[in-house]
């Protein structure tokens, strides 16, 4: 008797650790954070590009695949660190996550008024939900980004550089890593199945 083929076929995707996930989230934050602290914003954003599209490389090689969501935010830091750099005006990076997360939350909330769950088709490997339980965290999730957008422009329009650069490595993510958990009475609550 064989043993079981736990090989990945050709064109389909291997799964990523969520610890690799982390690092590779993580990573090019922290570098960001540090360049930033030694050699000022500019010199962070160059990094942070760099490190963004090196990460999001390697998830490919691990994977087979680009993750949608760390594909998108790469687009966007590698747009708007290209215009910080270019014009030398770090506005462009300071409201990136602002766009982002208002785009997350407009595809969001846009699909569930076309009838669509996109939030389903991004977690639904990882969860099996009734429809009313995606729809409710599909708009738990919309209203949180919307809430971080608000709070990224809070934070650059009224403090330092250094403090926004600060918040955004260790406010943001700490901020959606609770906002997760949070949720679990609900994905509980909603779940298929009690597995």
């Amino acid at each position: 008797m064989s043993a079981p083929d736990t090989q990945s076929k050709p064109g389909e995707a291997k799964q990523e650790s969520p610890l690799v996930r982390l690092l590779l989230d993580l990573g090019p934050l922290l570098l960001f954070f540090g360049i930033n602290a030694y050699f000022g914003i500019f010199a962070a954003t160059a990094v942070f590009m760099v490190a963004i599209t090196v990460a999001l490389i390697l998830s490919r090689m691990l994977t087979g695949q680009f993750a949608k969501m760390p594909l998108v935010t790469a687009v966007f830091v590698l747009l708007f660190g290209g215009l910080t750099l270019y014009l030398q005006d770090e506005i462009f990076i300071k409201v990136k996550p602002t766009i982002i997360y208002l785009l997350f939350a407009g595809i969001l909330l846009g699909g569930i008024a076309v009838k669509r769950v996109f939030l389903q088709s991004l977690l639904g490997e990882a969860f099996d939900l009734e429809a009313q339980g995606w729809r409710k965290l599909t708009f738990r999730w919309a209203w949180f980004f919307i809430f971080l957008a608000a709070l990224n422009e809070f934070v650059w329009r009224s403090f330092s550089t250094d403090i926004w650069v600060s918040f955004k490595v260790f406010g943001l993510l700490p901020l959606t890593l609770i906002f997760a958990a949070l949720q679990v009475g609900l994905l509980q609550k909603h779940a298929k199945s009690a597995e």
